[in-house]
């Protein structure tokens, strides 16, 4: 150990994002798809392009999964037997788990088969691989940390303590809200415009973060892998793994994190580029050499103290993606800001509706990398967003995303009875009157209804509020004159409550009946 109690020995914390979206259909609007009778089959085969999921997740499975989890698989028995422990971890989004159940349960066997090494480690993130981080209200996102946090101790039998944030999405109130949740570290990029002159090489503290740590990616040498591993055209061609892991033995600092898309090994550069030897090789290399070793993350937080602070305020929010290293690769443009804002205001009519596939489905739309295929920026960031869009242009998919979102919005308004404002149950008259219940849909009204204060019910009942609300919100006149007549009776608050849930329940079964009578019943 050296001075101030750094270790001299540098971990190499070598981690693979692993991710494949359910990508909506490109003829949604040309088709014709829009405000028609569901198709057999439901909501996700209505607007997913499952067939293409299928051939684009096989073709992976092929080129990348398959071979690159076995070339590990070896590597990592390979070194258990040199007594030097090979060490990778992986970020598993809960979509590319769901593919996985769909198309390639011999992939999802091949991680059970690393996860049983005891040398992997597998990372948390959100199930969606969603921008729901960004939401100011964080229960969405912290509901989709969970769901993928269940996934992974049901599929793969691990826990998770280091969290990897959707594309490195990062900012200080990310920290805090992940900390929340029990992960003892984070990942981010290790962005020039944050660091200053500090290296990424390095753990860091968040500023209010619960004492959560920091680990930063070191862009430039997982770049080098990423993006120039097969470029004859650069100087440094052709990469051996000997070769990278002098690079890595030469970085300053006390760790250094490696953090590609697993597709590098086999899609991106295809394996008679030699990407499976580089991979397979590069463990062995990295640990011939007595100044390296290979950890994971929880054990290297574990071990090692803090560099500093890493402050990041929400104007600064990073990410991995492109030149600036922030959020406009998904939230930069018009087109962008319009997709995500429509997906993000749906939730409280989706959360009404109380529907399992309608939740999912709100989910599924909120899918980050709809929202990539929207970016208009040139130069070399365009092309890397080119490459990986099934459209033809930008305008194009948020043509075919919008349209699905407003399906899908209309859909759902259908099935809650969304009103064009919410009601607000309060006790008393003013501000401090309002007791934190709001309904915007007939559905919400009637879950409302069972769970409000009586003083409330009884409140609304006397200034007339509930009849008011469905003649001038919900438009709804028969419904109005019920609730009117009821008032007229003078229920005392017990028989109130139950009278109010039934008529509301009455005019829900009858629409149900009607919705289904038309074709557009969700379930």
């Amino acid at each position: 150990m050296s001075e101030g109690g750094r270790h001299e020995m540098k971990s190499v914390l070598l981690m693979f994002e692993v991710h494949q979206p359910f990508r909506l259909k490109r003829d949604f609007l040309w088709a014709k798809r829009a405000f028609r009778k569901l198709e057999k089959g439901g909501l996700l085969e209505h607007y997913f392009d499952l067939r293409a999921d299928r051939e684009i997740f096989e073709r992976a499975s092929r080129k990348c999964y398959v071979p690159a989890n076995a070339a590990l698989l070896k590597s990592i028995e390979a070194q258990e037997d040199e007594g030097k422990p090979a060490k990778v971890s992986f970020s598993l989004s809960g979509t590319f788990l769901d593919q996985c159940e769909l198309y390639g349960k011999e992939v999802l066997e091949g991680f059970k088969q690393l996860a049983g090494t005891g040398r992997v480690e597998f990372l948390g993130q959100t199930y969606y691989h969603s921008l729901s981080s960004l939401y100011q209200d964080k229960s969405e996102f912290k509901e989709e940390v969970e769901e993928h946090s269940r996934a992974v101790k049901e599929l793969l039998g691990a826990s998770t303590s280091t969290f990897e944030n959707t594309e490195l999405v990062y900012n200080n109130s990310i920290a805090k809200a992940v900390a929340g949740l029990g992960f003892r570290s984070i990942c981010t990029e290790g962005a020039d415009r944050v660091l200053g002159e500090r290296s990424p090489n390095y753990l860091y503290d968040a500023p209010e973060g619960g004492g959560i740590k920091v680990l930063l990616r070191n862009y430039r040498l997982t770049d080098d892998v990423g993006f120039r591993f097969s470029d004859r055209r650069w100087s440094e061609w052709p990469l051996t793994a000997e070769k990278y892991a002098s690079w890595l033995s030469t970085a300053e600092g006390e760790c250094v994190c490696i953090f590609p898309d697993y597709e590098t090994f086999g899609e991106h550069h295809w394996p008679e580029t030699g990407i499976h030897d580089f991979l397979a090789y590069l463990p062995g290399e990295i640990l011939k050499r007595p100044d390296l070793k290979m950890e994971l993350p929880s054990e290297f937080v574990r071990g090692h103290r803090s560099a500093g602070v890493l402050d990041v305020p929400e104007p600064q929010t990073l990410s991995w993606a492109d030149i600036e290293r922030g959020t406009g690769s998904w939230i930069g443009n018009s087109m962008q800001w319009a997709y995500f804002t429509s997906v993000r205001e749906m939730e409280p009519l989706v959360r009404e509706s109380g529907s399992r596939e309608v939740i999912r489905t709100w989910r599924l739309l909120g899918v980050s990398d709809h929202l990539y295929y929207m970016f208009t920026g040139g130069g070399g960031p365009g092309t890397v967003h080119s490459y990986f869009s099934p459209y033809g242009s930008a305008a194009e998919a948020f043509v075919s995303a919008q349209a699905a979102a407003l399906d899908f919005e209309w859909r759902v308004r259908e099935l809650v009875d969304a009103a064009n404002e919410p009601f607000d149950f309060h006790r008393e008259e003013g501000e401090t009157g309002y007791i934190g219940v709001r309904a915007w849909s007939l559905v919400g009204f009637r879950d409302s209804l069972t769970k409000a204060p009586a003083e409330s019910l009884l409140f609304h009942q006397k200034r007339g509020d509930f009849e008011a609300w469905a003649m001038g919100s919900l438009k709804d006149e028969p419904l109005a004159k019920e609730l009117a007549a009821l008032k007229l009776r003078r229920l005392p608050s017990a028989t109130l409550r139950s009278e109010l849930v039934r008529i509301v329940a009455k005019h829900l079964k009858e629409r149900k009946l009607y919705l289904k009578a038309l074709g557009l019943a969700i379930e």
